[in-house]
């Protein structure tokens, strides 16, 4: 059921892996991150006002 996998495609999945996490998943999730954080800012100075009021 397992197939056992060769060293070399080990380190090439893992090389993908790498990849995918740091130039893909790591910059989006942080623009999403920002945005979630600036927009529950924005919402909460349209209910309580901004800081200074």
């Amino acid at each position: 059921m397992n197939k056992a996998i060769s060293p070399e495609q080990q380190q090439k999945h893992e090389r993908n892996t790498f990849i995918f996490l740091a130039v893909f998943l790591a910059p989006i999730l942080s623009v999403i991150i920002v945005a979630g954080f600036g927009f529950a800012v924005w919402i909460s100075q349209i209910f309580l006002g901004p800081p200074s009021a």
